[in-house]
This record gives C-alpha cells, sequence and structure tokens, in this order.
C-alpha cells in the first residue's frame, strides 16, 4: 500500500472516487440505516479499491455493469484509531454498488429518543462526521486529500423532515423499485408512513463535511441567502433568529475580505444539547450547539468562524490531519477579520486576548507531548480526536497575524484573496502553502522564521499578545483581584459574555473558596446563560476545592453534550493528587448523563478517566 493520509486506508496508486450516490433508508426502531452507495471513479478501472468503513456491515459488493455476479471482499480486523480496510478488485469498472447497513455504535450517528430532544415527541438523528468519522455512515475514501459530489435520497418517515450540507432539490412519495434492494422489497421503502428528501451537492467537498439531520424540524428567515433551523420549538427558533440576525451583514464582509462566497446559502440549523461542538461548517448547512443562544448576539461569534470556513477549510482543504491548521488558524484569522468589520477593533481584540490565554494553556497542558504544540504535526498511530485543542487555531492565528505585520494587511489582504482564488476546492498541505507563500511575498522567510513557526514546539519569541485599551483594562483589574479588589458594578454594567471571560481566565490560579462565593455573589456568575462564562468560573471553583458549586458542576454536565465544556470540567475533577471525593462525582455524574453525549464525546471522556482514574 502506498497510504496518502495516516488515518485512511485510502491508496495513492488507486483512483479516487469523483461522485457518490446513496440511498438512505432511515430505520429509528433500531437505530440503523440500511443504505446503498454507488461510487463512480474517473475513467474505467481495473485493479484493487481500498475504502474505509467503521461499523458498517457490508451486505454486497457490485458491478452495476454486471450485477448478477458480485464481487468479492475482504474486510480486515478493525484497527483502534482507522477502523476497517474494505477492498475488494474491479474489472474495467466505472463505478461500485456497495449495499451496507449502519449499526447504532455508528461514530458519526447520534439517535435521539424523544425524551433527549426539544419537543420530546418525536426522535431525532444527525452526523458528526470530524475528522474521521464519515467512514461509520458510508463506505469511502475518508480523506480530506478526496474532494467528492454526491447526491442523497433519505427515505424518513413522513411526520420528520431532513436538512443535509447539500442542495434540498424535493420531498416526495418514495418511488417503486428505487429501495427495494436495500430492504427486501417495496413494502417497507414505499410505506404511506413514508416520504423521500432528495438533495445535491454540486461542489466537491471531503467527506468529513458530509452532514444530515432527521427530526421534527422548522425554521425561520433570517436572511436572503440564511434560514435558521431547529427542532419546531418557536422558543428557540425565535431565540436563534434574534442571535443571528446580522449572519447577512457577516456574508457581504466575508466576500469583501476574501471573494466570493461558493455555496449558494449560508443556513443553519441549532441541534439538540448533545452537539458535541460548538458549530460544524458543513457547507450551506451549519450546524451549531444551542449554548451558542446566548440572548445578547455574542453568539454570532461561532457563526463567523463557520462562516469563515467556506473560504478557508471547505474552499481550500488541509489535505491530511497533519496540517488541521490551515483549516483552523486561516479560519480563525479571518473570523476575527470578519467580527472587526462587523462589531469593531475592541470586540476583535478580546477575541484574540481570550486565545491568546487559551494558547498559552494549552502549551501548559501539551508540556509532556510536544508533537501536538506544532503546527504540522506527526499523527500517525493517534486518533485526531485525542489531540484536539485550540493550538492548530490560536498558533494558526499567531502565525498569519505574525505576516500581517511584516508585510502590512493591505498587502497580506491581497495575498489571502489570491491565494483563495488559486486553491479553491483543492486540497493542500502545509509545504503547498510556504511555497505559494515564499513566491508570492517575496522575502518573507528572511524576516519571519517560517520553519520555527510551522515545525517548532511551543510559542515562537515573536507571537503577540494584543493591544488594546479594553483589553488591557480588564487583564489589570484581574490581576488586582490578588489584592483583594473585585469590580465595580459600574465598571462591569456594560460587560458581555467575553469581557467576563478574559477576566476570569486572568485571574489568580489559586483562590480562596471565600472569594469565589463572594464573587458569586455579587455577579451572579454561577447563573450565566452564557456557558463560556459559566464554566470558566466553575473551573475556578473547582480548582480552589470550593464545593458551594459541585451541585452547578453536576447540572452542567448532564445538561450540555459541548466537548468544549465537557472536557475541561471532566479533567478539573480527576486530575492531580488528592480529588478522591471529586473522581467519584465525575464517575457519577458521567455515568447518569453519558447516554446523553454524543460517542465522540463518550470517547474523548473515557479516555481522560483511563488516563486518571
Amino acid at each position: 500500500m502506498a497510504p496518502i493520509d495516516p488515518h485512511s486506508f485510502t491508496d495513492s496508486t488507486h483512483p479516487l472516487a469523483t461522485h457518490i450516490s446513496l440511498s438512505f433508508f432511515f430505520d429509528f426502531p433500531s437505530s440503523t440505516i440500511h443504505a446503498s452507495a454507488l461510487l463512480t471513479l474517473p475513467a474505467p478501472y481495473s485493479g484493487p479499491l481500498s475504502l474505509d468503513v467503521r461499523a458498517l456491515t457490508i451486505h454486497s459488493v457490485i458491478d452495476p455493469q454486471n450485477p448478477s455476479d458480485p464481487i468479492s471482499y475482504v474486510i480486515s480486523p478493525p484497527d483502534p484509531v482507522k477502523g476497517c480496510h474494505l477492498s475488494f478488485t474491479l474489472s474495467n469498472a466505472s463505478s461500485v454498488l456497495i449495499l451496507y447497513s449502519t449499526s447504532p455504535s455508528s461514530s458519526a450517528l447520534q439517535w435521539l429518543s424523544p425524551p433527549q430532544t426539544f419537543n420530546k415527541r418525536l426522535p431525532f438523528v444527525y452526523t458528526q462526521c470530524q475528522a474521521i468519522h464519515a467512514r461509520s455512515v458510508f463506505p469511502c475514501q475518508d480523506t480530506p486529500a478526496a474532494r467528492v459530489l454526491y447526491a442523497a435520497k433519505l427515505n424518513v418517515p413522513r411526520q420528520l423532515s431532513a436538512v443535509m450540507s447539500a442542495r434540498h432539490v424535493d420531498r416526495r412519495d418514495p418511488i417503486p423499485g428505487e429501495g427495494s434492494a436495500l430492504i427486501s422489497g417495496d413494502a417497507l421503502w414505499c410505506a404511506d408512513d413514508r416520504v423521500v428528501e432528495e438533495f445535491v451537492m454540486e461542489q466537491p467537498i471531503p467527506p468529513y463535511l458530509f452532514a444530515f439531520a432527521v427530526g421534527e424540524l422548522g425554521y425561520r428567515e433570517v436572511g436572503p441567502r440564511t434560514r435558521v433551523y431547529s427542532e419546531a420549538v418557536p422558543a428557540v427558533l425565535e431565540s436563534a433568529a434574534t442571535e443571528f440576525a446580522s449572519t447577512e451583514d457577516m456574508i457581504r464582509q466575508g466576500e469583501a475580505l476574501f471573494g466570493p462566497y461558493e455555496w449558494e446559502r449560508f443556513d443553519l440549523l441549532v441541534l439538540p444539547p448533545s452537539f458535541p461542538h460548538g458549530g460544524m461548517e458543513n457547507p450551506r448547512m451549519t450546524f451549531l450547539t444551542p449554548t451558542v443562544l446566548k440572548g445578547d448576539s455574542s453568539g454570532a461569534q461561532v457563526v463567523a468562524h463557520e462562516l469563515a470556513h467556506s473560504w478557508t477549510g471547505n474552499l481550500i482543504t488541509n489535505k491530511t490531519n497533519e496540517h488541521f491548521w490551515l483549516n483552523e488558524g486561516f479560519t480563525t484569522y479571518a473570523e476575527r477579520r470578519i467580527v472587526e468589520a462587523v462589531q469593531g477593533e475592541d470586540r476583535a481584540a478580546l477575541n484574540i486576548g481570550i486565545g491568546w490565554r487559551g494558547l498559552n494553556k494549552e502549551m501548559e497542558r501539551f508540556k509532556d507531548n510536544l508533537e501536538v504544540t506544532k503546527l504540522k504535526t506527526n499523527q500517525e498511530g493517534v486518533d485526531p480526536d485525542d489531540v484536539y485543542s485550540e493550538v492548530p487555531y490560536e498558533k494558526g492565528f499567531q502565525f498569519l497575524w505574525r505576516i500581517e505585520r511584516q508585510v502590512g494587511r493591505p498587502a497580506f489582504d491581497e495575498f489571502l484573496k489570491k491565494y483563495i482564488a488559486t486553491f479553491k476546492f483543492q486540497s493542500i498541505d502545509t509545504d503547498t502553502f510556504l511555497d505559494f507563500l515564499k513566491a508570492n511575498l517575496p522575502g518573507i522567510e528572511k524576516e519571519v522564521d517560517l520553519v520555527l513557526w510551522t515545525e517548532g514546539t511551543g510559542i515562537p519569541p515573536d507571537a503577540y499578545e494584543p493591544v488594546s485599551n479594553i483589553y488591557a483594562k480588564i487583564v489589570s483589574m484581574a490581576n488586582e483581584f490578588k489584592f483583594g479588589r473585585m469590580p465595580g458594578a459600574d465598571e462591569v454594567a456594560d460587560w458581555r459574555g467575553q469581557e467576563w471571560e478574559l477576566y476570569l481566565e486572568n485571574l489568580p490560579k489559586s483562590i480562596e473558596p471565600s472569594q469565589i462565593v463572594e464573587l458569586n455573589s455579587r455577579f451572579r456568575l454561577s447563573e450565566s446563560r452564557d456557558y463560556d462564562v459559566k464554566v470558566t468560573f466553575l473551573l475556578l471553583a473547582i480548582a480552589s476545592k470550593c464545593k458551594d458549586y459541585f451541585g452547578e458542576v453536576e447540572r452542567t454536565l448532564k445538561e450540555v453534550g459541548r466537548k468544549k465544556y465537557l472536557v475541561p470540567l471532566y479533567s478539573a475533577l480527576v486530575e492531580g493528587n488528592g480529588k478522591e471525593e471529586e473522581k467519584i462525582l465525575a464517575k457519577q455524574v458521567f455515568a447518569a448523563a453519558r447516554e446523553t453525549y454524543h460517542p465522540i464525546a463518550q470517547s474523548v471522556i473515557e479516555t481522560i478517566f483511563n488516563k486518571h482514574c
């Protein structure tokens, strides 16, 4: 084999599929999808083909030109990171059809029973395919180096509806014959209580951007190319429409900075609380956690980030996860430029300051695994979910910000537009970017140590803490805390979540429990609707052994599924010595809440427990 990606069985000597046509029959009672995948190759091909699969039951592999003679296939024993290798040999075939079923343990799928949803009436299912989980939904060359078009037919219960990271074509009655191979005849496919939703994706995407959700969905229009979707709960829909009212302004700013928006629509789906990420940049349909509904429009910060991915990540994609900073560092830079244009320089400076603090904390977290502190990493044998961190986001941002300071913003803006136009709809690696950088900003390698930035560990000495009046003021106020001074009500009257998060992040590491109680009695931080504020406060409480708030820690761990909050809270409870009571609490809470978490979050938390308990 000649693998092109440490996280995939895809072979560089084999052709890459250019189109996948999918048919899905959703069986909610068994948490299973019965499916077919028709992979189209660029030309007729004879020879072996390797695909990635995980927790799929393969029923048959067929050459559509010779359907009566199934192709023999081999499935390898599961690799702990990559899953299974599905291999077979084609003979002058330009396509291959695979009939299969998913399993309830699919790492990309979360099936929610009615009690786990907002409305508590009907079931719900959604995908999270990044980084390497698309292979648990359909057999594929599951590497971002392989970009594909796709079409999909989703057969779902009639009282539900579907959305996808694709253009919606039709909602119609099932047609006899179109799904008979999946479920042994037309009786189930064409039942009166079933409906088919059709979608098509006409721009090539990496497999991790494949996404769908099926449930009792409603929507609100918030702009000429944006709807917000969620479960059909008026309060959630109205809250989302208010929170994201400025989306069109952000799209226009993105276009002014980075060139045309290539995806036609930018719709948003607010998922149930178990969604493990803040947002997922699925093209045409960004998925969001309900924790971004903060009530003060500051949740639009996450939308700005996912929107920025429309240029950096979706349009130009990292070739493998070892170059993840090309997605996230660029997108963090682009997000902050959009925020600066829409909300002002002070707001952008706060974002940079929070990120700077987070980057320094990550360097401390990974002091025993310095490979993870590089931008260009070696991830052979490593599960990307286990090393997910802020490093590619914040160190990547700092690298690009350093280049901007060197050449000036006008020159860097011109470079960015050219970079995006040159590589759009391609997947590239760090060396490709650096070659383009040196060719278009001549002499940059003499002014900025590109090797140190991309291959060195830690934070380079020419990284930069932001400078702004509001940032400096908040950091100064946090430093005064050790002398017993807390902010006055008038000083924080206009603070929003980011101001509070920056303040709390910069407080001394060691605080007396009585100080924690006094801080909360003044500002009710443990009750904040903004989980960034609430969780940052609760982490301080755990660190200071202020057990007054352990009940709130437990409630928070049971009501959210976002890894950004789960990972630090569980880690704070179980890391270190003398924490037997905290470890017992963590284990009890996880046992009670585990089934409400997405499989990706479950796995990450179990890794934390295995290391520290």
